[in-house]
């Protein structure tokens, strides 16, 4: 049986796949921000404790579509060019204790609360099963398309109840930010990263794992990895105009391979094997977001405005009050 280690903290993670590394709690901190923060990441809690970053606030927030899965740690990260603190915003989407399942996650309430501190980009970090034999457990993967296996069970979009907005989702991911999560991965090779540049990824339902016949369905279409997180959140992200972007690290072959069918304390096993890359992965990333030069990407200049036109389908008179209330509170001047 697989023990939890001493002095490590329990790190639940965008899957239904957990991990422990190596935390502490800093006392103190501050409950408020005053500064806008554009760089936001979802992943579990080990995250907030990256070497050279600072926990500066804890952020209660509020939505119209209620509260965040676990409050909003903001965490400073000097930036390589001028050792300034930048500030990430950082959100456990399962729960501080891994207490929610994939259908109970507030996506909507994330996606808004950090869109109204400023955020426009996100780093989405998720352990999958590997649907193909090349793809092997502890090695990552930056998709780039995804095939929707949900049920209909989550909230997914912003536009209801009066109001209607179409946006397109062609590319699920940012294929910017992707780019760059590449150069960066790329850089880790050396250092026991292996990294697979494109992938389909499966999102399923859950909280179960797929059955045999399912999986095997999974890989005639193509498909790479499975989550049970991808959606709504990819979607809820394109319709705030967030750019975004999932780093997938597989722990499993899915149950397709016949052997040795997946299950939480194998999940587990890799997952803290692989602890110390998945995290220099993801401070890479954001290290290369700090850059002056990316400022228009983590700004997502490329998206912005896009929802004031996609949402204008409803005239008017059709508009009802709630909606208009909820997306003015997403969309401040958009749709007066």
């Amino acid at each position: 049986m697989l023990r939890p280690l001493k002095n490590f903290t329990y790190l639940p993670l965008i899957n239904q796949r957990t991990i422990y590394i190596g935390s502490r709690r800093m006392a103190g901190v501050a409950n408020t921000y005053n500064e806008p923060v554009h760089i936001g990441v979802i992943g579990g809690t080990g995250l907030q404790h990256l070497p050279s970053f600072t926990h500066a606030a804890t952020i209660n927030a509020s939505t119209p579509w209620g509260h965040p899965s676990s409050p909003i740690s903001i965490l400073h990260h000097p930036s390589p060019s001028t050792g300034k603190p930048i500030p990430i915003a950082f959100i456990s989407r399962h729960g501080l204790h891994h207490e929610l399942a994939p259908h109970e996650v507030p996506s909507r309430a994330n996606i808004a609360a950090l869109r109204s501190i400023g955020v426009r980009t996100i780093i989405a970090f998720s352990a999958v099963g590997s649907l193909q034999e090349e793809i092997k457990p502890r090695d990552f993967v930056v998709p780039d398309q995804v095939i929707d296996r949900t049920k209909g069970i989550r909230p997914f979009t912003f536009f209801e109840g009066g109001m209607v907005g179409h946006v397109g989702f062609a590319d699920p991911f940012d294929n910017k930010l992707a780019d760059v999560v590449r150069k960066c991965g790329h850089r880790l090779e050396g250092e026991g990263v292996v990294l697979h540049d494109k992938g389909t990824l499966i999102c399923m339902e859950g909280p179960q794992f797929s059955t045999r016949a399912e999986s095997n369905l999974y890989r005639s279409w193509g498909g790479s990895v499975i989550n049970m997180s991808a959606l709504p959140e990819a979607k809820l992200a394109k319709e705030a105009e967030i750019s975004y972007q999932m780093i997938c690290m597989a722990t499993d072959y899915d149950c397709w391979r016949g052997t040795d069918d997946v299950n939480v304390e194998m999940v587990m096993s890799h997952m803290k094997a692989n602890a110390e890359n998945a995290l220099r992965f993801v401070a890479g990333v954001l290290d290369e977001l700090s850059k002056e030069e990316l400022e228009d990407l983590v700004l997502a200049k490329h998206l912005e405005g896009q929802m004031k036109f996609a949402g204008a389908i409803t005239g008017v008179a059709g508009r009802t009050k709630e909606a208009k209330e909820k997306l003015g509170w997403l969309f401040p001047g958009y749709y007066d």
